[in-house]
């Protein structure tokens, strides 16, 4: 009985990874090149995070940037396709907090 529950973990894992890929298959650019514009536009900073996602209807890498000795971080926002800035903002401590919360409730509704 308990190999019955593979097929269907394996389903389910399949329509867990599948946006990710579709999402993929979309950018023009790669997350290295991305990675590479992002810490251009940050100086000295240090990439703590990154993923490919789609925000406001647009294909973009994010990245949460850490600048040495200034508390919060940078997020940047690098076009999947074109390579290009989409943003740049500062996020202090207490707004990160805040987002990370908030990114939770979605990723686990209960």
């Amino acid at each position: 009985m308990k190999h019955a529950l593979y097929p269907l973990a394996a389903t389910a894992l399949v329509f867990a990874v599948a946006p990710v890929c579709a999402q993929a298959q979309h950018a023009r650019i790669s997350m290295q090149t991305a990675r590479a514009h992002a810490l251009a536009a940050v100086p000295h900073g240090r990439i703590r995070s990154g993923e490919l996602e789609t925000e406001h209807g647009r294909l973009i890498y994010s990245f949460d940037i850490q600048v040495p000795h200034r508390s919060g971080i940078e997020e940047v926002q690098i076009s999947a396709v074109t390579g290009r800035l989409v943003s740049r903002t500062h996020e202090s401590p207490a707004a990160e907090r805040h987002e990370a919360r908030t990114e939770g409730r979605e990723h686990n509704p209960h």
